[in-house]
């Protein structure tokens, strides 16, 4: 799996006294020794090294596409964006099979056939080629931002698809967290709370994962999902009160956990990696502890990101505001209507009782 880059940071090597700053070359890890023990001098080491990285990388003026290399603004992006979104672990993930497509090629080589050629040569599913195709996107006008490219080409997206419409049944979610509680030693003492957290609160996995107990006010019983998610224009961050029942699991989780460690974790550690789906076949694996709680459960095409969909289902269905299911979610309202509505009993009633009274 691809190492997100993170930029370039401070780290001690095993083995070595001095401290070494760490950064990444199209997924290639790079070290140089800072020369001290101290963190404070190596802080001022890091940022020296920053200034003459500014430096050397600044051109002296922007490049038509036929001289700037792909692999470059990818590298651009990956390096001073990346590490300051939401999910820079997604942005690395899409530019590794970029880098293997693009990677010798120029700017100008993108048109709407490369593209055509690049979603063929991929065989994936459109929504991964089109997010793919996003990053790159992304990375050509962002390097144009910054003055290194004099113009960014069309670049065709397939279309977007549709949104899955995969939730959970009470039943279902009781057989999940069933599977979860009976898997092996290791795995049930983090992946029932998972489960638990993504059916009641409707978090992303990934804010998930990154959920810190001094996030989680057990006494006032809110949860604060600030600093596990960063705003952007598809979500928002936001605190929310903690449901009894989640609450109650959250207690007894805290008991064995760090005031300050992550809420999801195995022996201190945090899990990276919580693992995907099961797509049904009985031969076929589950993806990683959650994938494997699913095939014990048999429940096909079902993902982490299926729980914050049953969260916002479950609260349709029982007649909450589409309003209300996009605060807790932190939609827009626009996407709530288009995900939750044909679940919501009582959408576009209002309308239907005005045409139906006299006038």
């Amino acid at each position: 799996m691809p190492r997100p880059n993170k930029g370039p940071r401070i780290e001690q090597q095993p083995g070595r006294k001095n401290l070494y700053i760490i950064w990444y070359v199209n997924g290639q890890k790079k070290r140089r020794s800072t020369g001290t023990q101290d963190s404070r001098e190596a802080e001022e080491a890091l940022e020296e090294f920053l200034r003459q990285r500014t430096i050397q990388r600044r051109p002296s003026g922007p490049a038509v596409p036929s001289d700037y290399p792909i692999a470059k603004a990818l590298d651009l992006y990956g390096t001073l964006h990346a590490p300051t979104t939401a999910d820079p672990a997604r942005i690395a993930y899409a530019m590794v099979p970029l880098l293997e497509y693009w990677g010798e090629l120029n700017v100008d080589t993108i048109t709407k056939a490369t593209c055509r050629a690049y979603a063929n040569q991929r065989q994936r599913a459109p929504a991964t080629v089109r997010r793919e195709l996003v990053t790159l996107k992304a990375a050509l006008n962002f390097a144009h931002s910054e003055g290194r490219l004099t113009v960014v080409p069309h670049i065709e997206l397939p279309q977007k698809p549709e949104g899955k419409d995969r939730w959970l049944t009470k039943g279902e979610a009781a057989r999940l967290l069933n599977a979860a509680r009976t898997a092996r030693s290791d795995v049930r003492l983090y992946l029932p709370l998972f489960i638990l957290i993504g059916l009641y609160t409707g978090a992303r996995p990934g804010a998930i994962l990154s959920l810190r107990w001094q996030q989680v006010d057990l006494d006032n019983a809110r949860i604060d999902f600030h600093d596990g998610e960063q705003a952007t224009n598809k979500r928002k961050v936001r605190s929310q009160p903690i449901p009894q029942r989640l609450l109650t699991n959250l207690r007894i989780s805290a008991r064995r956990g760090s005031d300050i460690g992550h809420v999801i974790h195995l022996d201190g550690h945090k899990i990276l990696d919580i693992g995907g789906g099961w797509n049904g076949e009985p031969e076929a694996s589950g993806n990683g502890s959650f994938g494997n709680a699913c095939k014990r459960a048999g429940l096909a095409h079902v993902t982490p990101h299926t729980l914050r969909h049953t969260c916002g289902t479950w609260m349709a269905q029982m007649g909450v505001s589409l309003h209300k299911i996009g605060g807790w979610l932190g939609h827009t309202d626009t996407r709530t209507t288009q995900l939750y509505a044909h679940h919501h009993h009582e959408h576009m009633s209002e309308a239907r009782d005005a045409l139906d009274r006299r006038a």
